[in-house]
């Protein structure tokens, strides 16, 4: 079988790559983040990483954690990591906790020097958002490793409560409904009443701030939200819209999710 090549171009300072397959655009950013925190770690001894956590990172994940596939050894125990959100009241080890599934996919597959994880069981909401805000704001991030959802959220920055600007760096926010159905559709919840309606969650300056974005978006029911970002206006009805405007970005598009917006 002949190999698909790839389709590289740019909208405004944001890189774009369309691979064939989920699994080609997972293995694809995992070899560039991988080389990219080797190198940081090289440079500066240390490493801080926030991830996403959710099935459109399931590829990603699986390259990370495997040299012989990502192509380079990092030395995890160099790095600090963070993830984006979570739903507000569900224990760490719940099922559907961002925490469990950052736990499967990657911290039990690698010897990582620190993670934080987001207390969103807590009962103090706001407290945990202080303590992450103070843990996050100690020292640049370095790299995220992120996702788009359906409805062009970036963490749980839904359209109405996605600020370009925020003043707080973490926050409690409602989901809306389209972000709520999207948990159903990826598999994660039975049906949109078992959906936590809600959530704390990183904010949008969070990653204008990151050093370098590396974003993962793959399936026909992302095509809507990549064109909205990559062709509509720079609106925060659209959050992901904010993203080519980073000068170190790279999202990794399959061709379905890329479907509605190739030039």
């Amino acid at each position: 079988m002949i190999a698909q090549p790839v389709q590289r171009f740019l909208v405004e300072s944001l890189s774009v790559e369309v691979h064939p397959t989920a699994r080609a655009l997972g293995q694809a950013a995992a070899r560039a983040a991988a080389s990219y925190l080797r190198d940081v770690c090289d440079q500066q001894g240390a490493a801080r990483v926030i991830f996403a956590c959710a099935p459109s990172q399931d590829a990603f994940f699986a390259a990370l954690v495997r040299p012989e596939v990502c192509g380079t050894a990092v030395d995890w125990r160099k790095v600090t990591a963070f993830h984006m959100d979570d739903y507000l009241g569900l224990k760490a080890d719940h099922p559907q906790s961002f925490r469990s599934y950052l736990n499967t996919h990657f911290l039990s597959r690698v010897e990582i020097g620190r993670f934080f994880p987001l207390e969103a069981d807590d009962a103090d909401c706001g407290a945990a958002c202080a303590r992450y805000t103070e843990l996050l704001r100690a020292a640049p991030i370095d790299l995220v490793c992120m996702g788009v959802g359906e409805n062009g959220h970036i963490a749980f920055n839904d359209p109405p409560v996605a600020d370009f600007d925020d003043p707080e760096w973490v926050k409690v926010v409602e989901l809306d409904e389209a972000c709520r159905q999207q948990q159903v559709n990826d598999g994660c919840f039975p049906s949109i009443g078992d959906v936590p309606r809600r959530a704390i969650t990183l904010t949008i300056p969070n990653f204008r701030q990151a050093r370098r974005l590396s974003i993962h978006v793959h399936g026909l029911r992302k095509a809507t939200a990549i064109r909205a970002a990559l062709r509509g206006p720079l609106t925060a009805a659209c959050p992901a819209s904010i993203l080519c405007t980073h000068p170190q970005a790279t999202l990794y598009l399959d061709r379905d999710a890329a479907s509605e917006s190739l030039p």
